[in-house]
């Protein structure tokens, strides 16, 4: 099994841009936590993470046919991008739609989640481990597909 852990803009600014929302680990941090969490689990995963929206729709193309799930924090680009949305949708790739903070309890523009209508599950509001329940609800779900 292959998962493809997406992050979109700032998520590289882990431990500096708002601790308060998004603690304190680093993107380094996170990758390698997700990493040996993976390989504990004998699931192989890739990591990109870009600010630029372009970027993170062909880095979703270049996965299909070749990763079983996705793993996917948009960032800001939840609340913006059709374009993303219709990436995950043309793909059909099972995507896990993540977030560090609990997004719902946060400024209303923040509720909006266009890639929320693609995705086979939100997670929110357990910090850099609800990385990792994606992972395991990714697991699972694709075990019994």
């Amino acid at each position: 099994m292959k998962i493809l852990v997406l992050n979109g803009p700032n998520l590289n600014m882990l431990g500096i841009r708002e601790p308060e929302h998004y603690g304190k680990e680093t993107y380094l941090d996170l990758v390698k936590k997700i990493e040996n969490y993976c390989k504990d689990k004998s699931i192989e995963c890739e990591f990109f993470q870009s600010n630029h929206e372009g970027a993170l729709v062909d880095k979703i193309q270049e996965a299909y046919g070749k990763v079983d799930g996705i793993v996917f924090n948009p960032a800001a680009y939840t609340h913006t991008s059709v374009a993303i949305l219709d990436a995950v949708k043309s793909v059909s790739i099972p995507t896990v739609e993540v977030h560090i903070s609990k997004v719902e309890e946060r400024e209303d523009f923040r509720r909006v989640s266009y890639i929320r209508q693609a995705a086979v599950k939100t997670i929110t509001g357990l910090g850099t481990d609800g990385y990792l329940r994606a992972v395991d609800f990714l697991s699972d779900y694709l075990r019994k597909r």
